[in-house]
């Protein structure tokens, strides 16, 4: 077996466990920040709850919904990259993950490539566009999520 065989039965592991065990999957009751994303190709459908802590910062994060394999892997992925960090840097991760899954320019890391080096398990996506939609549904759902901040006690 090749390295890159080696690598590939790596990533497919890290997927699969994700998808059988996903962490974060949950709804957040008493969130700061929710917003839902869907795939009406397939009828995934995701949402995301975001909890800012008083530094500005996501200091909780789940999301909840029906969906495929390689969305509930890709949302439990970035569920544990994202808490600690703020809307920017969330904001660069979603570039990032976004260059890994279609293959396209890496936006600047700013510090993050042990994130963005998780992340990596989707590469393989860029050979699937059509699942690519799937990995980014949650992704949407979270930069939506930071435009649209709950009113205090809804």
């Amino acid at each position: 077996m090749n390295d890159n065989a080696v690598v590939r039965d790596l990533y497919q592991e890290v997927i699969l466990d994700h998808s059988r065990n996903p962490r974060n999957r949950r709804a957040m009751a008493g969130c700061s920040h929710v917003a839902r994303s869907e795939n009406p190709s397939c009828g995934d459908e995701v949402s995301v709850f975001l909890e800012m802590n008083d530094r500005g910062v996501i200091g909780d994060i789940a999301f909840a919904g029906r969906s495929c394999a390689i969305a509930t892997a890709a949302a439990s992925l970035m569920t544990e990259v994202l808490v600690g960090k703020t809307p920017a840097q969330a904001r660069t991760l979603f570039d990032g993950f976004r260059a890994i899954a279609t293959g396209g320019v890496e936006a600047p890391l700013d510090g993050m490539e042990v994130e963005l080096e998780r992340l990596t398990s989707l590469s393989g996506l860029r050979d699937y566009p059509a699942r690519v939609t799937c990995a980014m549904l949650a992704w949407h759902a979270m930069l939506a999520a930071l435009q649209s901040p709950k009113e205090p006690g809804v």
